[in-house]
């Protein structure tokens, strides 16, 4: 029986940093005999990344070449015209993707398909970096939610594939020294490593991690989630965002419907959510999704920018909100909790908008990841779709007394209060004698709650 299969593929890995549970392997291996491995370096992608992601990707290649027998391609340039390239140098008649749900990835991925079109060649969208597609889930007239709790009923009623029984073998890969001409191999860069400690890169890493989670964390999940003084969270954001594992692969090992694994899988949908409102309203990356927003006062100037840097070095006076900043700073990342209520603090006490502070965030955040930044800041602006309503404003000091009772976070991060015993941390201005190398509070927050709701009325 003849085999009618093209001779040659092309893979292209962009935020599918594995070998497990690839469905694109097999949409490869079923349209031709072998396989291409390619990651592209594109420009307009790392530049504006941050070192911290930047380093975190250039960590994971190394460890996905070895899962590939070290027949990863890796090249530099636009993809429109890097991948074309390619495919004429191999001669494949189809390139196979997951689908990418960005703004610039979709218009990436028009080019690239325009201009493999041109050549003959198609390409070949399987899946992508969520349990359910962004797009797939919409009201039952077509339009999309803007609201969660709904959109999460349709999710869990929609359902999501069983992972892939995938690995490097599914596919057989063309040795990259075989091609003749295309865009030439580059090596994979060095780190550009910021000051601050990074997760172990890679698709083992991972799964260790989870498996880790699973049995210590996962039962305690939805009582702990929260304290940002316990290490209960997964730690899988990373992981997530360059697609070193899949959340199908999360959600098949959740199993049973207590309030831990619950707690989890709504997280999961969350993520779905920010990307389905991202697919339907693109340009709610950079505005306002409630326009009624864009007519609120917000602050600028010397003193706004001297604001800001207090915000942004954790020098606020606010200790669980310092503690935060600091960790952002020291780990490349914050507790979820903390996102809120630093978030919260520059919106809503310091009247900065919140796309200044989404965008320090996707600077130094390892798992930056866009759909969930920009709404995770618009959620707590008050600005975006299911938002916390705007006179929800947090109290920094409650929050930190509340989810850091006895102040191990703050210690652990503000040195300067290391020696203030318990609660007593949250309010060092209280105590007969402050620390004298920690600032005072930078703004009066019960004062300027009032003025973030009186602006909110103001519209």
């Amino acid at each position: 029986m003849s085999d009618e299969r093209d001779d040659t593929a092309i893979v292209w890995f962009r935020r599918d940093l594995r070998v497990r549970d690839q469905p694109i392997f097999d949409a490869a291996a079923a349209r031709a005999r072998r396989s291409l491995a390619v990651f592209v370096l594109d420009p307009r992608l790392l530049e504006p990344a941050g070192k911290a992601r930047r380093t975190f990707l250039y960590r994971s290649l190394p460890d996905l070449d070895a899962a590939l027998g070290g027949r990863l391609l890796v090249v530099k340039g636009d993809p429109a015209e890097a991948i074309p390239k390619l495919a004429g140098a191999v001669g494949a008649r189809s390139v196979h993707v997951a689908a990418d749900v960005g703004p610039y990835g979709r218009q990436r991925d028009e080019a690239v398909e325009k201009a493999l079109g041109d050549r003959d060649v198609e390409l070949v969208r399987t899946g992508s970096p969520y349990a359910v597609a962004p797009g797939r889930i919409t009201k039952s007239d077509g339009e999309p939610y803007k609201v969660y709790t709904p959109f999460s009923r349709a999710w869990a009623q929609h359902g999501w594939r069983e992972p892939a029984d995938t690995d490097a073998a599914t596919v057989d890969w063309m040795d990259p020294g075989e091609k003749d001409g295309g865009p030439r191999a580059v090596k994979i860069p060095d780190d550009d490593a910021p000051d601050a400690e990074l997760p172990t890169a890679g698709e083992q890493a991972a799964l260790d991690q989870w498996a880790a989670f699973v049995d210590e964390h996962l039962t305690d999940y939805d009582d702990l989630r929260n304290r940002p003084d316990r290490p209960a969270t997964s730690r899988m954001s990373v992981y997530l965002k360059y697609g070193v594992v899949h959340p199908r692969t999360l959600l098949a090992d959740l199993g049973g419907s207590g309030k831990g694994p619950t707690s989890y899988r709504n997280e999961i949908c969350f993520r779905d959510f920010y990307a389905s409102v991202l697919w339907f309203f693109p340009r709610s990356a950079r505005e306002n999704f409630d326009p009624k927003f864009d007519r609120i006062t917000l602050d600028s100037g010397k003193s706004a920018d001297e604001k800001f840097r207090a915000w942004a070095d954790g020098r606020t006076g606010f200790p669980a909100i310092d503690a935060a900043m600091r960790q952002l700073r020291g780990e490349a990342w914050m507790h979820n909790r903390m996102r809120m209520a630093v978030a919260s603090f520059l919106v809503k006490d310091l009247h900065l908008p919140w796309w200044r502070g989404a965008r320090h965030f996707m600077e130094l955040l390892v798992d930056g990841d866009l759909p969930s930044n920009q709404h995770g800041w618009q959620w707590a602006a008050g600005t975006g779709t299911d938002a916390a309503p705007y006179f929800r404003v947090f109290n920094p000091v409650t929050q930190g007394e509340r989810f850091d009772p006895q102040g191990d976070y703050v210690r652990r991060w503000v040195p300067e209060l290391a020696g203030i015993e318990g609660k007593k941390v949250h309010q060092p201005w209280k105590l007969a004698e402050p620390p004298a190398d920690y600032p005072a509070p930078i703004v009066d927050h019960k004062a300027e709650r009032q003025e973030a709701l009186n602006r909110f009325k103001a519209l």
